[in-house]
């Protein structure tokens, strides 16, 4: 309690309006920010003689007189709507002012989390989700910045300084992701970070959410998508590679005229006595399906030959016509020396 004066009320007014001209009360620190529950002490000095000097608080109010300073000091301060005023009433005028204490009481937060909204992982390529952080138990919300991290890359920053209250309060905020297939296996996460400014701790206390892995489910998609025209000699094997990427894992079918028995859930057809045709492998999962088609030329040896000869004779055109009754007349001494 401020211990009473014998000031006039019209004097005590015209004193009040003289605050904002000067006063001579200065506190030290100015402000000060201060961890729920901790300690704290700060002084009020006068600079010029004073009646009396003290501390209008709701805990640890104090006063003196004639001295020159006093001490506010708190041994836990919990309460979060503490606004300790320092006041002086001095011989001369003004002869009463006040200064307020900019304190700051801050409390980190019990937990940060982070989930998918009404969903579960693993989620489709192309839709829209949304993350949520959730904070517990912040204060005061107006210095707290949530930032979202995509692995290292922070993508997203978000702000409470439109919030008022100065208790502890649960805040949330949401992030918009659509996922590609590029997404899968991406790590996302929340941190929160109370500001204080300079004259708190540093770094500034900070509380990170557990990761968030994404597991992204997407159509397969062939790594050669064009279809494939193949030629192939008698003796030689046959490799038609139908390969896709998928999640899940797709199931593979060839179909074909020419298979005498389907084969089915195999990604590469492996074959020495596939025909000439077309072959159709269909790779699907819960998400879609796609076809790709191999087609098979079939070249024998003599047929190889035969093509190897006429090239001969083409890419010689000046000779070709003696060529041509070079081997007719040798077939003919062959069909005379037949008996």
């Amino acid at each position: 309690m401020r211990p009473t004066t014998s000031i006039p009320f019209q004097a005590l007014t015209r004193l009040l309006l003289a605050v904002t001209v000067h006063c001579s009360l200065e506190i030290s620190p100015s402000r000060i920010v201060v961890k729920f529950g901790d300690p704290v002490s700060v002084s009020c000095v006068a600079s010029r003689p004073v009646r009396v000097l003290g501390w209008e608080s709701v805990i640890a109010a104090s006063y003196t007189q004639n001295d020159l300073s006093v001490q506010w000091r708190v041994d836990s301060l919990t309460d979060w709507i503490e606004e300790p005023i320092c006041y002086g009433v001095f011989f001369t005028a003004p002869r009463q002012c006040e200064e307020k204490l900019n304190i700051v009481l801050y409390k980190k937060p019990d937990s940060v989390s982070i989930s998918l909204v009404n969903h579960s992982s693993p989620v489709a390529e192309g839709r829209e989700y949304h993350l949520q952080c959730e904070v517990q138990n912040v204060a005061p919300v107006q210095s707290l910045a949530l930032r979202w991290y995509r692995g290292k890359t922070e993508v997203y920053n978000h702000s409470f300084s439109e919030l008022s209250p100065a208790t502890p309060v649960q805040v949330s905020s949401t992030l918009l992701i659509v996922p590609n297939r590029a997404d899968n296996g991406a790590q996302y996460r929340c941190e929160a970070e109370l500001q204080l400014g300079a004259e708190g701790p540093q770094p500034p206390p900070t509380v990170q959410s557990d990761v968030l892995s994404i597991a992204v489910q997407y159509p397969p998609d062939f790594r050669s998508p064009e279809e494939e025209i193949l030629d192939i000699s008698e003796d030689s094997e046959m490799v038609l590679d139908c390969t896709a990427e998928g999640n899940p894992p797709p199931v593979y079918i060839w179909t074909s005229s020419i298979l005498q028995e389907q084969a089915d859930n195999q990604a590469v057809l492996r074959a020495a006595s596939l025909g000439p045709g077309v072959y159709t492998c269909t790779a699907s999962n819960i998400l879609g399906k796609k076809s790709k088609q191999f087609v098979i030329k079939h070249k024998s040896k003599g047929e190889t030959n035969y093509n190897l000869a006429t090239q001969d004779v083409f890419s010689c055109q000046n000779f070709s016509f003696t060529h041509t009754v070079l081997k007719i007349k040798v077939f003919q001494k062959v069909l005379q020396a037949m008996p």
